[in-house]
């Protein structure tokens, strides 16, 4: 018979989120998951494993201890995967979850939608800028 421990933990392991209200863990994973940086580690994952300096490469402007960071947050949410080979020097591979898989393909829509978009939003802050110059 389960404990009334584990029955509540499984309770709120199954809960819905709500990203209105102030101190729901579901704003903490989704500010990870947009972060400027989130966003790209996502993105590039989509392609399959990559190493720290393959990730650093393929997102420009991101620092080591930025990339570092990113990649341990959403690795403690359950969106990548971390894989350590005994080789010497040690590789470490990053790789998707099924969960970052889910999140990263919801992502690339969005980002797909502003990429497809980008000229029009250029065209609104340039008629913008002029009406205020």
């Amino acid at each position: 018979m389960p404990t009334q421990a584990k029955l509540l933990t499984t309770i709120q392991i199954r809960r819905k989120g709500n990203l209105y209200v102030t101190d729901c863990p579901s704003r903490s994973v989704l500010d990870h998951v947009t972060s400027r940086w989130g966003l790209l580690v996502l993105l590039v994952l989509l392609d399959g494993k990559h190493r720290f300096s393959e990730l650093a490469r393929r997102i420009g402007g991101v620092s080591e201890k930025m990339l570092a960071q990113t990649l341990q947050a959403l690795e403690a949410d359950g969106m990548l995967l971390r894989t350590v080979y005994p080789t010497i020097p040690p590789k470490v591979e990053y790789s998707l979850t099924p969960l970052g898989g889910e999140a990263a393909l919801h992502i690339k829509t969005l980002t797909d939608w502003v990429e497809d978009h980008i000229s029009e939003v250029l065209e609104v802050r340039a008629q913008r800028a002029a009406l205020r110059a």
